[in-house]
C-alpha cells in the first residue's frame, strides 16, 4: 500500500472513531442533565465529530467508486452539525440568561435552528444513503432505509415549520437518524480490513 492508501485507511478509522463519539455526543448534549459547561463543550464537540465522521465515511465509499451524492452529503451534514451546535448553545445561553423563563419569541430561534439543522442532516443522510447503494459494504438495505429517514426527516421538518414535528404531535425521527448512522458507524469499523485491500489495490 503506497502513501495515499495509507492516508485514505487513517481518514476512515478516524471518520469511525469520531462516528462513534458524534453518535454519544449527541443524546447526551440533548438529554443528560450536566453541568452547563460540560453540557456546552459535549454539544460543540457534536459538529466537529460528525464532520469527521462523514470525511471518513465519504473516503470508504469512494474507494470503491467515485459519488458526487456523498461528496455533497459530506458538506450537507457538516453544515447540519454547526446548526445543531448553534442550536444547542443558544438553547443554554438563553437559559441561562433568563433562568429558563424564556419568551416565546426566544424559544422560536433555538426551534428555527432545530428544524435547519434537521433539514440539512436529511438531505445529508438521503445523498449518503443513495451512494450506498452499489457499495459492497452497505447496499440496498442502508440505501433504502437511509433514503426513507433522511426524505421523512426532511418532509416532517418542511410540513409543520416553523415548530419541530414532535412539537406539533407528529414523530420524533431524530432517535431513528441517530441509530442510522450508529449502524452505518459500525460497518464503517467493521470494513477497515476491506478497505486496506481496496486502497492497497489501487496502489
Amino acid at each position: 500500500m503506497d502513501e495515499t492508501g495509507i492516508v485514505e485507511v487513517r481518514w476512515i478509522r478516524t471518520g469511525a472513531i469520531a462516528g462513534l463519539w458524534a453518535c454519544a455526543a449527541y443524546p447526551v448534549a440533548a438529554f443528560v442533565p450536566l453541568p452547563l459547561a460540560l453540557t456546552a463543550a459535549v454539544a460543540a464537540s457534536f459538529g466537529p465529530a460528525l464532520g469527521l465522521a462523514c470525511v471518513g465515511l465519504w473516503r470508504l465509499i469512494r474507494l470503491h467508486h467515485g459519488s458526487v451524492a456523498a461528496g455533497a452529503a459530506v458538506g450537507f451534514n457538516a453544515l447540519g452539525g454547526a446548526m445543531f451546535v448553534a442550536m444547542v448553545l443558544v438553547q443554554l445561553a438563553v437559559g441561562a440568561a433568563t433562568g429558563n423563563h424564556t419568551e416565546r419569541s426566544l424559544q422560536a430561534v433555538w426551534l428555527g435552528l432545530d428544524v435547519a439543522w434537521d433539514v440539512y442532516i436529511g438531505l445529508g443522510t438521503a445523498l449518503f444513503a443513495l451512494s450506498m447503494a452499489r457499495h459492497p459494504r452497505f447496499g440496498r438495505v442502508f440505501a433504502a432505509s437511509g433514503v426513507a429517514i433522511g426524505l421523512a426527516l426532511l418532509l416532517l421538518n418542511l410540513y409543520t415549520f416553523p415548530t419541530p414535528p414532535a412539537n406539533a404531535g407528529l414523530v420524533d425521527l431524530g432517535p431513528v437518524v441517530g441509530l442510522w448512522y450508529l449502524a452505518v458507524t459500525v460497518q464503517m469499523w467493521r470494513s477497515l480490513r476491506w478497505a486496506q485491500a481496496a486502497a492497497g489495490g489501487r496502489a
